[in-house]
């Protein structure tokens, strides 16, 4: 077969039963961003995609969960000879001067082994970047990594490996829940919903019109991340309320309302047992069962990695305030229920609907539809 620049997606370990699911998001991020493609196949465990702009293609979907490395590789028949000469000539494109590297073949093929492979490429790009200067490196020691996966029938030569988001597909579980989202930790369990595999329904409550703004900059950055063309969003005010805990659990009994009337059985809590007291998380836990709905944690055991998904999903202008909101002390007051219930009732008096479709400017759809229902 003729040499040709294919995407090489792996999944990851908790997606290796869900491929079939991984392979429509891909499919589907792909007829959302636009990008053409010829073929998506599967080979062995691994997914390949024939794109006509690999580079783009690539960026779309490493948007979604349920990937563990993406790479643009250069599709080869499995012969030794063949493969040894691919990433050869690859790495000599690759390389700089000075840089130290590491070859790297994985997979399995019944003529030859990896290891084989590994050696025979190393030590020919030794013999061949002498005037590179280049040194050879070691798994955790180098500066580039020249990657090779090999299967029965192809083998794929890096040109470039960039990392996933892990998780499992988008839709896999194949149940919707309902988030809400109100600060940034709640954000980030709205994506930690979505990487589990959740359909998720989203719920804004804002306070002011700074406070949708803000808000809205940072729904775009998870909108990316949900596998459909038309999204709708619902959206409500609620009151300045100075105590942290009580405003969750505000939000708690709006979820409640919102999920009743849509028919989701499944409610995501922003209440992570890391920044806040496990009584305060099981009190709202208790709220959701006595209702005959299912309360999730998705931030259950998440701890500094809270930061770095914040940081990976694009929400790195906003590290400060998670920081800040982590470091925080709340302590429980009791707040009557008749207030509690007061300020539920105000917020779902202006609950909106809206619909945005995917693109550059959805937060100024955001706030242009609710202006316009006003």
């Amino acid at each position: 077969m003729s040499e040709k620049t294919v995407l090489v997606i792996f999944p990851s370990v908790f997606s290796l039963n869900k491929i079939n699911y991984l392979v429509t998001n891909i499919s589907n991020i792909l007829k959302i961003k636009k990008q053409l493609f010829t073929k998506i196949r599967r080979d062995g465990l691994i997914i390949i995609v024939e794109a006509k702009d690999p580079v783009l293609a690539s960026s779309a979907i490493n948007l979604l969960f349920g990937i563990d490395r993406i790479a643009i590789a250069k599709e080869v028949d499995n012969n030794f000879d063949t493969v040894l000469s691919t990433i050869i000539n690859t790495s000599l494109n690759l390389l700089l001067k000075g840089e130290k590297f590491y070859v790297k073949v994985d997979g399995k093929t019944k003529n030859y082994l990896a290891k084989d492979l590994e050696v025979a490429a190393t030590t020919n790009l030794i013999e061949k970047t002498t005037d590179l200067q280049a040194r050879v490196g070691s798994e955790t020691d180098h500066d580039r990594l020249l990657y090779t996966c090999i299967t029965n029938l192809h083998a794929y030569v890096g040109i470039f490996v960039d990392k996933g988001m892990g998780g499992i597909p988008y839709n896999s579980q194949e149940e919707r829940i309902l988030c809400c989202i109100y600060d940034e930790l709640s954000a980030i369990s709205c994506l930690q919903s979505i990487k589990m595999g959740f359909d998720i329904i989203l719920l804004v409550c804002y306070r002011s019109e700074l406070d949708l703004l803000r808000l809205s900059k940072i729904i775009d950055k998870i909108l990316s991340r949900i596998i459909r063309d038309k999204i709708d969003l619902q959206f409500c005010k609620i009151s300045e309320i100075s105590d942290l805990l009580t405003k969750i659990t505000v939000v708690t009994h709006i979820l409640l309302s919102v999920a009743s009337n849509t028919k989701i059985s499944r409610i995501a809590l922003a209440i992570s047992p890391i920044v806040f007291s496990s009584s305060f998380a099981e009190y709202n836990a208790k709220i959701v069962l006595k209702n005959n709905l299912i309360p999730w944690f998705p931030l259950s055991g998440i701890d500094s990695s809270i930061l770095e998904n914040a940081r990976e999903l694009g929400l790195e202008k906003y590290l400060v305030a998670l920081e800040n909101l982590c470091k925080s002390r709340s302590h429980a007051k009791t707040v009557p229920k008749a207030r509690i219930q007061k300020y539920v009732n105000d917020a779902l008096k202006n609950l909106k609907h809206i619909s945005v479709t995917r693109g550059s400017k959805n937060v100024y759809d955001i706030i242009d539809s609710l202006k316009s229902n006003h």
